[in-house]
């Protein structure tokens, strides 16, 4: 004996019904964009990407519209579009929020206070993982590694580094951003908005003025390894960590100018491992 799906409590619903299509100045418009990025490329199909972006940048986030968009322009299906727009955690599949405030809980952040700054922000912000602030301007996410451990724990906005972080640190960056304060990533051009930040990635300059020179390059931390492998650093000293039994003051030697940026391992930045209202985990001495 069969059941009918309705008997199994299955409700197979509607066909959804094709995306509806861009109106008419808004798809001439990308039109032109678009085939300006797939002249870039000797195969259409590579340009998937950019596109992606830039319907992204149209809306925020990558809508059917937009995808129905970059498989007419690339002569793809759907299907063949979809399967890209989901796998990638770059795009969007829902309306989010002005700036992407993304926590990074990998490993090495995750130790450092990674875990606290995405808890407080969870409760000061009142949203979950992927859910944006009533007002529409913070869409807050934990994210993977950034490659910017030497840093940790660092907080993204817009894909922007924001390095050293702490709880209270990273409160005051989001109260900033609702605010519509100005806010200074540590390394980069001051920040725009997602979706200005999505038509950048799509390939298009940034045309704010200024907004170029002021990108930043890799901080001190990060070049240590190269300087070393060019023979230009100073010979390592081994440094007891701070605050420990055999610290001795003598030891810091070098005092950061402000124009100087270190990391949380080798200045004594305000991060998890010393901040005592904020630890990162439970301790325990070596073989407990």
């Amino acid at each position: 004996m069969t059941t009918s799906s309705s008997e199994r409590g299955v409700s197979l619903g509607m066909p959804e019904l094709p995306a509806p299509a861009y109106p008419a100045d808004v798809r001439a418009r990308l039109e032109a964009d678009a085939r300006e990025v797939i002249a870039r490329y000797p195969d259409s199909r590579s340009a998937l990407l950019p596109l992606l972006h830039l319907v992204q940048a149209e809306e925020g986030h990558v809508t059917r519209t937009g995808m129905r968009f970059c498989a007419d322009m690339l002569d793809l299906t759907t299907a063949e579009v979809t399967a890209v727009a989901t796998f990638y955690t770059m795009y969007r599949r829902k309306a989010s929020g002005d700036y992407q405030v993304g926590v990074c809980t990998n490993t090495l952040c995750a130790v450092m206070g990674g875990d606290a700054i995405f808890e407080t922000l969870q409760e000061h912000l009142g949203v979950g993982n992927g859910e944006t602030t009533d007002d529409g301007k913070v869409t807050l996410e934990h994210i993977e590694c950034n490659a910017a451990c030497d840093y940790a724990p660092v907080v993204m906005v817009n894909w922007e580094f924001f390095d050293n972080q702490t709880p209270g640190s990273a409160k005051r960056l989001v109260d900033d951003l609702r605010a519509d304060r100005p806010v200074q990533p540590t390394r980069g051009a001051r920040l725009c908005t997602f979706k200005e930040t999505a038509r950048m990635l799509a390939g298009f300059p940034d045309e704010r003025p200024g907004a170029v020179e002021e990108s930043g390059s890799a901080g001190p931390a990060s070049l240590v390894g190269l300087r070393l492998a060019r023979g230009e650093a100073a010979p390592a000293r081994v440094v007891h960590p701070r605050g420990g039994p055999h610290e001795d003051p003598q030891d810091r030697v070098h005092e950061p100018s402000p124009a100087e940026h270190l990391s949380s391992h080798d200045a004594p930045q305000e991060t998890s491992a010393s901040d005592p209202a904020h630890p990162a985990g439970p301790t325990a001495e070596e073989g407990e």
